[in-house]
């Protein structure tokens, strides 16, 4: 069996040079760090002795494909990427060029956006943008913008960029909570710079998690589709037969580098909340449900003595959490959110991806076999249930932990005034300096902290320094680290 490789849509190519027709990498990946070469295929001319509309069984994909070409743009980006190159004579090894060494190049990328808006809000990839130095924007209409970003989720994969517009075309957003397996789809991009092109394919799968997201808070919910996408789709639209948008086409499952048979889309659930987020606030507020999931099997079920294999088991909840303080417990199954059926984590995460911290929501969980209901308020990365600023929201990442405020018998325990407390330690900078679980901070930079937020906006204030984070540790110890952040 072939091993499939996941591609994303989107087309790299050095400035001057032809445009490539296959690339074998997830996004503008420079050709110094695995890079692989550009091919370019003849595409054998097969044809159906079928008709389009024959094969769709009647179904007329022409007002779809009307009301959404002229709202899906081509995007292109320059940027600058480090080409290695060997010494080539005397004089570099004079000047010290005795190893390999890195060149600045100049290069390009090409993905698609849809327009969201009149005034010009478009949605994309954040791979299609994440290396731009400048980015413009071609309209159906051969119109060309300059464009400037107004957000990226690398979560999620989508950013918005804005040009300068008016009374621009645009595309209406639909519901994918409502897409069903077997319903037809359009595709509409700009593969291998082929502007303003079409393609229908059936829902294969939905809720389908593929690992191509790096992202420690990533939600992967793909639409699967077997519309034909291809490199430069990238950004692109996912449309239902009424031309309502149901997905921002991302990636290929291919050995070969081009399409042979699967694509994948965000959902326009996702989608639409994270645009909405990013145009409203400059950042997504993600809501975070404070657990760790597992898919629920039968030998799963056995080991928890559940009877019925639906769901999605909470292998774990998270000391402080938004799940912990509503009274979650270690082997409840998730059955529904807000009635909205569960059966895999994705499709937990994306149901949770749809709200902001402080938002309320309902659980139906299978407790012992018993159906129970438990309302939970949703917080935010670093625990809390207020919404995030742009400089901050990346701080949790960074950190690799999970924060909360001490109450008032550990202060009187400690004889402290104040801190916050360390309730969780993955990868990250805390890790790195040897912070450990339970550790309470109660200055930065000589700074008293007596919530999350104290902490947020402390540290979103650093730029290439050295935090002296000062605490003390349950058991009386009192440890200071001096934590670098660049």
């Amino acid at each position: 069996m072939k091993k499939h490789i996941f591609i994303s849509g989107l087309v790299a190519a050095t400035v001057g040079a032809a445009v490539a027709l296959t690339v074998a990498h997830i996004s503008t990946t420079p050709a110094d760090s695995g890079e692989q070469s550009a091919a370019t295929y003849a595409i054998p001319s097969v044809f159906s002795s079928q008709s389009a509309a024959a094969a769709a069984g009647g179904v007329d994909f022409t007002v779809a494909a009307e009301k959404t070409i002229n709202a899906v743009v081509h995007v292109t980006t320059s940027y600058t990427r480090s080409v290695q190159r060997s010494p080539e004579s005397i004089l570099d090894f004079f000047y010290g060029f005795r190893h390999y060494y890195h060149e600045p190049q100049p290069a390009q990328g090409m993905g698609s956006g849809v327009i969201l808006s009149t005034d010009g809000y478009i949605v994309t990839n954040n791979h299609v943008i994440e290396r731009a130095e400048q980015i413009h924007v071609t309209l159906n209409d051969k119109r060309t913008f300059a464009a400037k970003l107004v957000g990226a989720d690398p979560g999620t994969d989508i950013a918005v960029i804005k040009i300068d517009g008016k009374d621009l075309p645009f595309v209406a957003i639909g519901n994918s909570d409502e897409l069903r397996v077997g319903e037809w789809v359009l595709a509409v991009g700009n593969p291998l710079n082929l502007t303003s092109t079409v393609t229908a394919g059936i829902v294969s799968a939905k809720a389908r998690n593929i690992n191509i997201l790096s992202d420690n808070f990533k939600i992967e919910s793909f639409i699967q589709t077997d519309a034909a996408v291809n490199p430069g789709n990238s950004g692109g639209a996912l449309v239902n037969t009424r031309g309502e948008l149901v997905g921002i086409n991302t990636a290929i499952a291919s050995p070969t580098g081009s399409f042979t048979g699967y694509s994948f889309a965000v959902p326009s659930s996702i989608v639409n909340k994270v645009a909405a987020d990013i145009i409203e606030f400059g950042v997504v507020q993600r809501a975070v449900l404070g657990v760790m999931l597992q898919e629920l099997t039968s030998e799963t079920a056995k080991e928890y003595d559940i009877k019925e294999i639906q769901g999605v088991l909470i292998a774990g909840v998270n000391e402080g959490g938004a799940a912990a303080q509503a009274g979650v417990k270690k082997g409840d199954v998730v059955l529904r959110v807000n009635d909205i059926p569960v059966n895999t984590a994705s499709q937990l995460q994306e149901q949770i991806s749809k709200f902001r911290p402080n938002d309320q929501i309902s659980l139906a969980v299978n407790r012992d076999n018993k159906t129970k209901y438990i309302n939970v308020i949703l917080r935010n990365k670093a625990g809390t249930t207020s919404l995030v600023k742009p400089g901050d929201s990346d701080i949790p990442n960074v950190l690799g932990a999970s924060l909360k405020e001490i109450d008032a018998s550990t202060k009187r325990a400690l004889r402290i005034a104040n801190g916050v407390q360390v309730v969780d330690v993955k990868q990250g900078k805390l890790m790195q300096h040897g912070v450990k679980k339970g550790y309470i901070i109660t200055r930065i930079n000589r700074t008293p902290v007596s919530s999350v937020s104290d902490v947020l906006r402390i540290l979103s204030t650093l730029s290439n320094e050295a935090a002296l984070i000062e605490g003390i540790y349950p058991n009386g110890v009192v440890a200071y680290y001096a934590v670098g952040f660049d």
